[in-house]
């Protein structure tokens, strides 16, 4: 923006000595970093202004495009059982027949991990709707 060489700077110099003097030209050196660090952190701020804005802009952008895929999703997708219970699905599963334990023909009970064996034939598993035991 300011094309300053090192000839000029050098002129500038020159002529601040010259009308300054070299007995004030410290105090003309601070306060002139002051004002320039004031300007800095009066355009930093103005920046982060700025930038806040963009950001806040481009948050509201994705949540009005976030909204219309979600909406676009739901209208697209099939409905979902509500996760709601009704008094349908609170309704206890009908038992069939109460299973005991009975020997079988060969006269051994059960033990523990093996299947039970109902009067039919059937094991408790199979009945109750359960996986196989793990091997």
């Amino acid at each position: 923006m300011f094309d300053v060489g090192a000839s000029e700077l050098f002129l500038i110099v020159i002529v601040a000595v010259v009308v300054i003097g070299p007995k004030d030209m410290p105090m003309a050196l601070r306060t002139a970093g002051r004002w320039i660090g004031k300007m800095r952190k009066v355009s930093n701020h103005f920046r982060a202004g700025l930038d806040a804005m963009v950001r806040e802009a481009e948050l509201e952008e994705m949540e009005r495009k976030w909204r219309e895929q979600n909406e676009a999703i739901m209208k697209a997708s099939p409905q979902l059982p509500s996760m709601n219970p009704t008094a349908d699905d609170m309704q206890a599963p009908v038992a069939s027949t109460p299973v005991t334990e009975t020997p079988i023909a060969d006269g051994h009970s059960p033990q523990q991990g093996e299947p039970a064996e109902t009067a039919d034939g059937q094991s408790r598993q199979a009945e109750l709707h359960l996986p196989p035991p793990p091997p």
